[in-house]
């Protein structure tokens, strides 16, 4: 934690800033002024918890579980890592007995897919599912998506295992992945689900990887409590945007 060490207080860095806006009241200027204190606040902590996850043990040792690539060829998860010593992966439900993939994994795999390049420069990247890899990709190229590496799971071990399948049920799961060696350890996932949850939101990473939620957290309606994303939309609902 030596780099957040003996940093200048966030309300004397807030109070520095001259930014003005034409017409604005004493009263908008000295609540923005707050809270733009409190924004740097947020992320010195969002720095804390990072450093925090990259302080964490070495994580268990991971199970030489099979996947399918585009071309059929079954991989090893050490495989999937590539040139790269971590792998972020990406277990979305879209499972075969699925008619449609999930809205909301969607909404967050498609926020990967222009990135996917510039990730891929530090980590490598895969979105992993149950579904056969012709499958996704078919979705994929409906979504427009161009840059994103799929993988059908061989067999249910892996969702299982790592909570991505509970009692039958698919959910999702982020997880990241170190190469030690010749071994592959879990480095960090997401945990929690609804009952670590605050009243009045759904259970989500902090900070939350999705743009969706962050655009709308900076609007005067926030996320809304009964609103999701959804695969299309009609053509009024288009327009009324």
């Amino acid at each position: 934690m030596t780099a957040m060490q003996n940093l200048t207080p966030a309300v004397e860095l807030a109070a520095k800033s001259d930014t003005r806006f034409p017409n604005e009241s004493e009263e908008y200027r000295k609540a923005r002024t707050a809270l733009l204190a409190e924004e740097i606040e947020l992320r010195r902590h969002i720095q804390r918890v990072a450093e925090q996850r990259r302080a964490l043990p070495p994580g268990p040792e991971a199970k030489d579980y099979r996947f399918l690539d585009k071309d059929g060829n079954e991989l090893g998860l050490t495989d999937l890592f590539g040139q790269h010593d971590t792998l972020f992966t990406y277990f979305w439900m879209y499972g075969p007995e699925r008619e449609r993939a999930c809205p909301m994994c969607t909404s967050f795999v498609g926020s990967l897919d222009i990135p996917a390049p510039d990730i891929e420069q530090r980590v490598a990247l895969g979105i992993v599912g149950r579904s056969p890899v012709e499958r996704q990709l078919a979705f994929a190229r409906e979504r427009g998506w161009t840059h994103l590496k799929f993988y059908q799971t061989v067999g249910d071990d892996f969702a299982r295992e790592y909570r991505a399948m509970v009692d039958g049920e698919e959910g999702a799961a982020v997880l990241v992945w170190k190469r030690d060696g010749g071994k592959v350890r879990l480095f960090w996932a997401a945990e929690g689900g609804f009952e670590t949850a605050d009243p009045g939101f759904d259970p989500h990473l902090a900070p939350d990887p999705t743009p969706l939620w962050n655009i709308l957290d900076m609007t005067p309606g926030g996320r809304g409590t009964d609103w999701y994303p959804k695969l299309e939309y009609s053509d009024k609902e288009t327009k009324d945007v």
